[in-house]
């Protein structure tokens, strides 16, 4: 049986309630947009049951802590391939063991899933250190982003944090959604083609545009050429974050 939902979290855990309620193991478990007729055999789509979810997360809070949630949850953004599946099978294990399974290093699904979960933890790190915002004419700070993984959700923390009376828009170019926050809260949003508009140089506030050229006439001062190292400095920035350094684009 191949089981297909709406691509949300709270999906999959209405997916993995559903299993166990049906007493079918799923082949696979895909979203509905993955799903193509014909190819993958007796197919089910499981609404979202927000209630049949909360089931499972106290299920699994019972038997593996309460950050059992939080580490499906970040592993689950990750996107990897059929990661569906191996979440699966970490709920697989917590139900047939008597030990927490999260610490049982000795699975090779809880290995991979760990693995997982810290490539999502140096991520949204990367993300803190790497956001550039940029002030537009409308006096909102627009900052692009383009991760490895979907780590938009897990940022706002940070950024409600450090920037409270701000109002700021994070955008992924890669997923094509956005956090927007204004005080006192923040939602997810989508925009039209051609975001890039939002910041072009004729959308900048001229103080911004200003303030972009100190930053990188400050970065061209401070660079010595002889102390270069470039392999030093692409492990801690790598080039792929370059695009949306202000200091990586000098007029």
């Amino acid at each position: 049986m191949t089981y297909t939902y709406d691509g949300t979290f709270i999906g999959f855990l209405s997916v993995i309630f559903e299993t166990y309620r049906l007493k079918q193991a799923p082949e696979n478990i895909i979203t509905e947009s993955e799903h193509q007729p014909g190819l993958f055999g007796s197919v089910l789509f499981v609404p979202t049951q927000p209630d049949n979810a909360a089931r499972v997360v106290k299920g699994l809070n019972k038997r593996c802590g309460d950050g059992s949630k939080r580490f499906m949850y970040h592993c689950f953004l990750s996107e990897q391939s059929r990661i569906e599946m191996m979440l699966y099978g970490l709920v697989a294990l917590a139900v047939e063991s008597k030990e927490n399974v999260l610490e049982n290093f000795r699975e090779p699904v809880i290995r991979q899933l760990h693995r997982i979960e810290r490539q999502m933890h140096r991520e949204v790190h990367r993300m803190h250190a790497f956001v550039r915002f940029q002030k537009n004419q409308d006096e909102l700070y627009v900052a692009f982003i383009s991760p490895d993984f979907n780590v938009l959700p897990l940022l706002e923390p940070h950024f409600r944090s450090r920037y409270p009376a701000m109002r700021w828009l994070i955008y992924d170019t890669k997923r094509h959604y956005g956090l927007y926050y204004e005080s006192p809260s923040a939602r997810f949003v989508t925009l039209e083609d051609n975001t890039h508009r939002i910041v072009s140089e004729q959308m900048l506030t001229s103080d911004e545009s200003e303030y972009q050229r100190l930053w990188q006439t400050y970065f061209e001062s401070v660079d010595i050429p002889e102390r270069r190292n470039l392999k030093l400095h692409l492990q801690h920035v790598p080039r792929r974050y370059w695009k949306y350094l202000i200091e990586k684009h000098p007029d």
